[in-house]
């Protein structure tokens, strides 16, 4: 039984993670996270990242089936949520110091809410999280589009979104119309 197995990434990678690496070839900097490397974590059903969002920088709807997600801002603003699998939308700005726990296996997202860069950290229940980005899923695959369309209701939602675009516009040039209309009453009420 080893204390840990500190990633060897000269070996090449499996399912499981990486080899481990000769314990007598471990220093206490394969414990500290200094880059994009963290040999430290290899085997013990952790991850973690580093996400440096620029001004209006977004992390699009995305899902990691395998993993809960714990976000921590270090620096700016982000509006982050998630969507639970009763559509219900779970919101919030997260200033530097927050913390947002992100479910397993549910949509969620980050963008840059502030003025200034987001520098976030994110760690996970697992050294292999997965991740499914909703749009790739969506759009760069090779279903035919036809049953894209067919079976996420895609077409009729923009049909909806459409006609709610159309009444909103309808209802504002009826009230532009309207206010034109009583002004030019006003005018000649007030002329006559």
């Amino acid at each position: 039984m080893r204390d840990f197995c500190v990633a060897d990434y000269a070996s090449p990678q499996s399912p499981a993670g990486y080899s481990c690496k000769n314990p007598a070839n471990v220093t206490v900097d394969d414990f500290v996270y200094t880059g994009l490397e963290f040999p430290g974590l290899n085997g013990l059903g952790l991850s973690l990242a580093r996400a440096d969002l620029a001004v209006g920088g977004v992390v699009p709807l995305h899902t990691h089936q395998r993993a809960t997600e714990i976000i921590l801002i270090v620096e700016g603003t982000a509006v982050a949520g998630f969507i639970d699998s009763n559509n219900k939308v779970y919101l919030k700005t997260l200033k530097k110091g927050d913390i947002m726990v992100l479910p397993p296996g549910l949509f969620h997202f980050q963008v840059n809410g502030g003025d200034t860069p987001v520098l976030e950290f994110a760690a996970f229940s697992s050294a292999n999280p997965g991740v499914q980005i909703l749009e790739n899923s969506l759009f760069q695959n090779d279903l035919p589009t036809e049953l894209i369309a067919q079976t996420t209701f895609l077409e009729a939602a923009l049909r909806l979104r459409n006609l709610r675009v159309f009444l909103v516009v309808l209802i504002d040039t009826r009230d532009y119309y309207m206010s034109f209309y009583e002004s030019l009453w006003n005018f000649s009420v007030l002329t006559a």
